[in-house]
């Protein structure tokens, strides 16, 4: 949108609404929160219902909610194992952690980590760990929101990042886990609905239309098209297209009709585009060009070595999702261990029925909106899709739908990651109390806040990616090998840990400040550092077993009681809640 564009009013309207419910709600939670127990964990009170709908309200964040349909409509099928990975984290979650970890009776990961391997500085590891995880969740959270207000109503994006932030700071401060409970399955309701409604009704227009989906040729724009593009990228052309407009391609100033052989072509910042109707579209280097390598598996998300992609995503994925600390704090809200795992057999049909929409709004972004194909701007297809379908009253209602599932989307993960932090610092920083609880809130989200307008913005499913390997790398290993195996020590844990979030952190690091070209060593460090998960779980494992083994004499002698409680059902009452010694205020 730019600034000479009408206010969307409508589109107003819907965010405005998303963030008063998202407050009052919030505000509703409040009067609810007394104690540290409300705060850290909801007092253990929250049932399977709720505490589902509220897992799945938090998991569903902006990757899910806009990334997801992106990458479908540019990488095609590959782009499908992200749903299906950051839902079939769950099955790993039910099989071998919620239950275990619900009777353990720690309130966070690092009290966990202390009551399995007794060491206090295994313990501040994780707590480092978990604050270094979700700060970086946070960042995309929050550079989401500012291109989603960008998008939609033109202002800067920082504004947008503001919002957000006030808004998730003031909801934790104020109600911590208690209001944030509430806020979260309202959410998730609402971005079903946000993505269900315009899914649907555009599966009847698909059904209507002309459009073949796995034609042998590209993507073409239906009607005179003019693309601005507003950083430097390299895009790929299959068959010769005439563009008009105005900037820098190749490296050549234009301000007349350019024809672009196939191949790889530069597009300079400030470049207009004209495409007139029937045009083939070009797409960003590395994606497929045309439509029947789309959807066609095999072909990753760029690069020499697709297959490597695709099985590192499938690890990080997987086993990010055991390890993310917003989500594993959730189980510790549930009354006992059978309630954690009806909680998490609730979350995968939650996740599974949500997944279906945005699979096919990336469907239909590359069918509808194929211009977005050619910035790499393709988080704003869900954005965009409605209203480029569908003209006049109709379209500007799906779109106001789709922004407030958009900032809802924002909100309740920014949440749930704000209280997981907010709950280390609190308890293994300061004191314990309320008044800690809500310091450590308001500094844990300034923080990231001002990270998310220093860094470069990425598509937003790959920067989730990233910290979804850290935490496989990390947090993953020390919670399966201490629920499931009698020989891990603490400093096994501690090495396994340092190494798999060493490798796996740098990688990240490396991919925000440009990554590695492509050129060198036939492309796999290239892969390697984008896709780390592949190397840095089996090192992180590896790292935990060996270690262990060389130091068994440091397994706790108690280990067959903590064994005893983590397993043994709760009606033998060998298990109690360990955050009965925090206090309040």
């Amino acid at each position: 949108m730019t600034t000479d564009q009408p206010i969307p009013w409508l589109t107003l309207a819907g965010l405005a609404a998303a963030a008063v419910a998202t407050v009052a709600i919030g505000i509703y939670g409040v009067r609810l929160a007394r104690t540290t127990s409300d705060f850290l964990v909801a007092s253990r009170s929250v049932g399977p219902r709720w505490n589902a709908a509220a897992i799945s309200g938090e998991y569903l964040s902006a990757a899910s909610f806009l990334g997801v349909a992106g990458l479908i409509a540019k990488y095609g099928a590959d782009a499908l194992w992200y749903p299906i990975g950051f839902t079939a984290g769950y099955l790993g979650l039910l099989l071998f952690v919620a239950a275990p970890l619900r009777r353990s009776g720690a309130y966070t990961v690092p009290d966990f980590a202390e009551f399995r391997l007794g060491s206090a500085r295994v313990r501040t590891l994780a707590m480092i760990v978990v604050a270094v995880v979700c700060a970086l969740y946070l960042v995309p959270q929050f550079q989401g929101a500012g291109l989603t207000l960008n998008i939609l109503l033109g202002v800067p994006s920082w504004v947008g990042a503001a919002v957000v932030g006030v808004i998730v700071i003031a909801n934790v401060v104020g109600g911590g886990m208690r209001s944030v409970t509430f806020v979260q399955a309202f959410q998730y309701w609402l971005k079903l609905t946000a993505v269900a409604i315009p899914g649907l009704v555009l599966s009847v227009y698909f059904l209507a239309d002309s459009h073949e989906l796995g034609a042998l040729a590209p993507p073409t724009v239906d009607e005179q098209t003019t693309v601005d593009i507003t950083t430097d990228v390299v895009v790929q052309v299959s068959a010769p297209v005439t563009v008009g407009g105005s900037g820098t391609i190749d490296g050549v100033e234009n301000s007349e009709d350019v024809t672009l052989a196939p191949g790889e072509h530069h597009l300079g910042e400030g470049t207009s585009m004209i495409l007139e109707a029937g045009s083939p579209v070009p797409v960003v280097a590395g994606a497929p060009a045309d439509n029947s390598d789309w959807i066609t598996p095999g072909w990753g998300f760029g690069g020499g070595h697709p297959t490597y992609q695709v099985y590192s995503l499938i690890i990080a994925t997987f086993l990010g999702t055991l390890g993310l600390p917003h989500v594993l704090v959730r189980f510790y809200t549930n009354p006992d261990g059978r309630a954690a795992r009806l909680t998490s057999l609730a979350v995968v049909g939650l996740l599974g029925v949500f997944y279906l929409f945005p699979t096919l709004l990336g469907v239909f972004a590359r069918l509808y909106v194929p211009q977005l194909l050619i910035t790499g701007t393709s988080d704003a297809a869900v954005l965009l899709l409605p209203g480029s379908v569908f003209s006049g009253w109709g379209g500007q209602l799906l779109a106001a739908l789709v922004a407030a599932g958009a900032i809802a989307a924002f909100l309740s993960t920014s949440s749930g990651l704000l209280v997981s932090i907010a709950g280390v610092l609190s308890t293994d920083v300061l004191r314990g109390r309320v008044r800690d609880f809500r310091i450590a809130a308001t500094l844990a989200g300034v923080v990231p806040l001002a990270l998310s307008l220093a860094v470069t913005s990425l598509d937003l499913s790959r920067t989730v990616g990233l910290v979804f390997a850290v935490a496989a790398s990390t947090l993953c290993p020390l919670l399966v090998l201490g629920i499931w195996w009698r020989g891990l020590t603490a400093a096994g844990a501690g090495a396994g840990m340092t190494a798999g979030g060493l490798v796996a952190g740098t990688a990240a690091a490396v991919v925000v400040v440009g990554g590695v070209p492509d050129d060198i060593a036939a492309g796999w460090p290239a892969a390697m550092v984008a896709y780390p998960a592949a190397v840095s779980v089996p090192l992180a494992f590896a790292t935990m077993v060996l270690v262990s083994k060389m130091t068994k004499r440091q397994i706790p002698a108690d280990l067959s009681r903590i064994f005893t409680r983590m397993h043994a059902p709760e009606r033998l009452g060998v298990g109690s809640d360990r955050e009965r010694e925090l206090r309040s205020p």
